[in-house]
């Protein structure tokens, strides 16, 4: 699929998915013969992942490192058994910053519904 039918697919924009193509956290599968960027199902998924990763303040290099980690786990090349566990190990580093990163988001948005709750029943004690 070409990359407005991506952005489409994923909410994000074209300039947003050129940019993580630049930073070379994604790359499209192949290119059509007048250079359009041509995008896999696996390239959308991809894309969704990096784009769940921003709300927890992930840096590019940490994506980038993530992504690795994740990519080298998927294939279908042997690991030995030391790389495969410092791999998993790293993984489960990033696991634990999203769920703290998860949490802190959870008490934000506690305060931010307190906060609205209040100007409900000051609207309705107003009424």
């Amino acid at each position: 699929m070409q990359i407005g039918e991506v952005a489409e697919r994923t909410g994000l924009s074209l300039r947003t998915i050129r940019h993580y193509e630049e930073v070379g956290l994604v790359v499209p599968s192949a290119r059509t013969k007048g250079g359009f960027r041509l995008y896999t199902a696996t390239d959308v998924d991809r894309l969704m992942v990096i784009r769940r990763m921003k709300p927890l303040d992930f840096s590019l290099e940490e994506m980038r490192d993530l992504l690795a980690i994740t990519d080298r786990l998927s294939s279908a090349e042997p690991l030995e058994d030391t790389e495969r566990d410092r791999l998993r190990e790293r993984l489960d580093t990033y696991r634990k910053v999203a769920d703290a990163r998860c949490e802190k988001l959870r008490a934000q948005l506690m305060a931010a519904e307190d906060f609205a709750a209040t100007l409900r029943r000051r609207l309705r004690a107003d009424a």
